[in-house]
């Protein structure tokens, strides 16, 4: 009863909060401007991510103070601490841009945040031996790691209405789904359920249908991708029992690929990885003929099959556990080949027709 009134709660309030940017940035004319990795066309405001943002924050702190021990919001509080940074910060980059070197400081600092307390990965998979069963001082260096990588992987999968606010939104609820049958964390179910709520408020704005009001601007990924990568981290009352790297992964790999694959093209093509282009897996699938509803629908149904199969993997054991998680891997991986060589085709072919064509 409490997840329910935690959910619809987020969303409701979401829903005004976001109606209220909406509101305002079209009143300041607060658009989001078009470059190489953004296809959107008109004035869009942006800034919807600090309408969810902010109710998220709100929710988070709420439930921090309701149902945890003194203890218990000491050690969650710095957390609450890191998504105002990463909000605010994700703000002002969004009117005036800030460079790369301090935007990836701001985000080492929101992570230092969330690790301070304890909140880290200390294993690789659910058994008790075997290869890096614990991390040790590992934990630290790729809890950071995590906390950036994810926080710019949102970032950049950010390209087609409701794809990143869609993509986290089902994330959210799987992790969710994950705590709420294997360990009594109902803590951590009450915040993934409240991400998912201020989510299902913004997509009501943002959502193709057919095209978005508000996008979540950089301050609303960027607060998204910290949030989310908070949460696997998150365990019973705020403490120790985080979800094992692997697994989380495997519920991320969508964002993962699409971002080891653009800093892959952009050290091969010696460019700053920060440089925006339009080789991400939406501008592909876009390039093969959908529309950007189409795009997001597919990648929606792919990241329920990986939930899905996440999911199935936590609640079995040794071998078969690593099997199935496995088959999250390749089928996120297969997907991500047959779109790169099938988009390849068509730009070799399309190359081709314009050698062909007589000057």
């Amino acid at each position: 009863m409490v997840i329910f009134i935690v959910f619809a709660g987020s969303v409701v309030l979401s829903t005004g909060a976001v109606a209220l940017m909406l509101k305002l940035s079209h009143k300041k004319a607060w658009y989001d401007h078009v470059n190489e990795r953004k296809i959107h066309t008109g004035e869009i405001p942006r800034l919807g991510g600090i309408g969810f943002a902010s109710v998220f924050i709100i929710v988070a702190a709420a439930v921090s103070i309701i149902f945890g021990s003194f203890e218990a919001i000491v050690y969650f509080w710095p957390c609450l601490v890191a998504m105002m940074i990463t909000l605010v910060s994700g703000a002002f980059d969004d009117f005036k841009p800030i460079k790369a070197r301090y935007k990836l400081l701001l985000q080492f600092v929101a992570a230092l945040c969330i690790i301070i307390p304890g909140f880290i990965f200390r294993h690789l998979h659910y058994f008790d031996n075997g290869i890096l069963a614990n991390l040790g001082w590992l934990s630290y260096p790729i809890t950071i790691l995590w906390i950036v990588g994810l926080t710019n992987a949102i970032n950049l999968i950010d390209g087609v209405d409701g794809l990143a606010g869609g993509l986290s939104a089902i994330i959210a609820f799987f992790i969710g789904l994950i705590f709420f049958f294997s360990v009594e964390t109902s803590k951590a179910v009450l915040l993934c359920a409240s991400l998912f709520g201020v989510l299902i408020g913004f997509l009501f704005f943002n959502a193709p249908f057919p095209r978005a009001k508000i996008f979540m601007g950089d301050c609303g990924s960027q607060f998204l991708g910290l949030s989310l990568a908070l949460l696997p981290l998150v365990g019973e009352n705020y403490g120790p029992k985080a979800l094992p790297l692997l697994y989380a992964a495997a519920l991320f790999s969508i964002p993962i690929f699409d971002t080891t694959a653009a800093v892959w093209r952009r050290l091969r093509d010696r460019k700053h990885i920060y440089d925006p282009d339009k080789s991400h897996i939406h501008h592909k699938l876009i390039n093969l003929g959908l529309n950007a509803k189409g795009v997001s629908l597919t990648l929606y149904s792919l990241q329920i099959v990986i939930g899905v199969l996440t999911f199935i993997a936590i609640n079995l054991d040794g071998i078969t556990s690593l099997l199935v998680l496995g088959s999250a891997y390749l089928t996120s991986l297969a997907f991500f080949a047959a779109i790169h060589f099938l988009n390849r085709s068509i730009v070799i072919k399309g190359e081709s027709k314009m050698n062909l064509t007589p000057n």
